[in-house]
């Protein structure tokens, strides 16, 4: 009866690592990584979903505000066996389209404004995160188990 309820709530069944570079060009329309899981019981993942978000801030302190967006997400919907203590590895290729403001676009097309658009970017307090999240979806559990990586966008 215990462990059904483990199971249920995920207590020691799939555990999700995502493996991708730290660092991307902010050229780059992709990224690519592997996602790797490991289970103490054998069990079936039904499907992986994988996001790339970009939390965008801007303001300080009372004006602060923050917003989510997404960028690129895609699902892998395959049925991966996981095998009591033995890692699956899935690789995955990501496409995202990165959103820019009006800022970064004048700042990319005007090498002259370059200088003064980062500038206001810093006194405005405008600052942009990246994370990729992986969600599996197991089968007979309630809570799916995900990971999360941060990632550095730039030149």
């Amino acid at each position: 009866m215990f462990g059904k309820v483990k199971q249920w709530l995920g207590i020691e069944g799939v555990k999700v690592e995502l493996h991708v570079p730290d660092k991307i060009s902010a050229d780059d329309t992709k990224v690519e990584g592997t996602i790797r899981f490991y289970s103490m019981h054998d069990q079936t993942v039904k499907s992986v979903r994988v996001k790339l978000i970009e939390k965008y801030k801007r303001g300080r302190r009372v004006n602060k505000l923050v917003d989510e967006y997404i960028l690129g997400e895609i699902e892998l919907v395959q049925k991966i066996e996981v095998l009591a203590h033995e890692y699956v590895e899935v690789d995955f290729c990501l496409p995202f389209d990165r959103a820019m403001s009006e800022m970064d676009t004048i700042e990319s097309k005007n090498f002259l404004f370059k200088g003064v658009v980062k500038t206001a970017k810093l006194i405005q307090g405008v600052k942009s995160e990246f994370r990729i999240e992986a969600e599996a979806d197991v089968r007979g559990t309630a809570l799916n188990p995900f990971d999360s990586c941060e990632l550095v966008v730039g030149n």
